[in-house]
């Protein structure tokens, strides 16, 4: 494929981490024009010749969820109709991963959906970081890259040399994540036993490992209202811990998550760029590193055909 032409495109999802990849890269995004008619409907036109060529989609699925997972799609359709020779669909944030089995009857499993209809739609392959679970994998019948966050913000940790350390998890699923953490910095592993009675509602345990007198690093893999990452901090806190901090891939923050977080015990909220931040400067705990290099180094392997995997080794 490397004799094929790269080209990049960007939706309106998240054009900030796009231009940073095309630097990163060293060639621009290509021009394409998204407008909408007065009802909403989305209209787009690539506005330079792809055919066979090796088209790259940046397009997180982030809110407005909806918007941008159809924004996505057309630039699929679009690129295979106008006969580019291979469509990547660059994906760092992974909207409906959440619902990925069926938890209770006559239910949906939409992250599946999602695979779907990307497949149906053109796309040759996909490129992910940090699905909420790994397994989402499976539901693609196309090739899937799928990156990790955890060498960044484990490389921001350590040039914090924050001693005695703690890697927590938030929940039982987050386990292998955490260890991983903690076998690379060093640090003993601790977790939290957690309930959900109802969707965005968690409730708190206990924790099982030692904490107290120690800076814990809470490690998930997004922060959506924040409810349960604030609610670990407080009971931390309490258990006797030194600092809190959180690292998370994905900062989804919905509604007034921000506000909150700012606002709890936590001393830093370390997040990348895979979701827009557009209000970082007004949160003074929010730390943001760039995912960009990462996605970078991930597609000129990938136009390239040589190993993706090797990024982790």
């Amino acid at each position: 494929m490397s004799d094929a032409e790269m080209l990049l495109f960007s939706g309106n999802a998240n054009k900030k981490l796009a231009e940073e990849i095309a630097q990163y890269l060293d060639i621009p995004l290509s021009p394409m024009e998204i407008t909408n008619f007065v009802d909403g409907e989305i209209f787009l036109k690539i506005l330079e010749n792809v055919r066979g060529t090796d088209a790259f989609v940046i397009q997180p699925t982030c809110p407005p969820v909806n918007d941008n997972i159809m924004e996505l799609l057309f630039i699929i359709d679009a690129l295979k109709r106008a006969s580019a020779r291979r469509i990547t669909a660059v994906i760092p944030y992974y909207g409906y991963a959440r619902q990925d089995r069926k938890t209770e009857p006559r239910v949906p499993i939409s992250a599946k959906v999602i695979a779907n209809i990307l497949t149906v739609a053109g796309a040759s392959r996909v490129l992910v970081i940090d699905l909420h679970v790994g397994q989402i994998q499976g539901f693609f019948d196309i090739p899937v890259d799928h990156l990790f966050a955890a060498p960044l913000m484990i490389d921001y940790i350590k040039r914090k040399r924050l001693s005695d350390l703690t890697i927590l998890s938030p929940d039982t699923g987050g386990v292998e994540r955490a260890r991983a953490f903690a076998k690379r910095l060093e640090a003993s592993l601790a977790i939290i036993d957690k309930r959900r009675p109802e969707r965005n509602v968690a409730e708190l345990m206990h924790i099982v490992g030692d904490i107290e007198g120690r800076n814990v690093v809470i490690v998930d893999d997004m922060i959506d209202t924040g409810g349960t990452i604030i609610q670990a901090a407080e009971t931390i806190k309490k258990g006797g811990a030194k600092d809190v901090y959180v690292c998370s891939t994905h900062g989804v923050f919905s509604k007034d998550a921000l506000n909150n977080l700012q606002k709890s015990v936590l001393k830093e909220i370390i997040v990348t760029n895979t979701i827009p931040q557009n209000k970082e400067s007004e949160y003074s705990k929010l730390q943001i590193l760039s995912i960009a290099p990462l996605l970078g180094e991930a597609i000129k392997r990938i136009h390239n055909e040589s190993s993706v995997s090797s990024l982790f080794v």
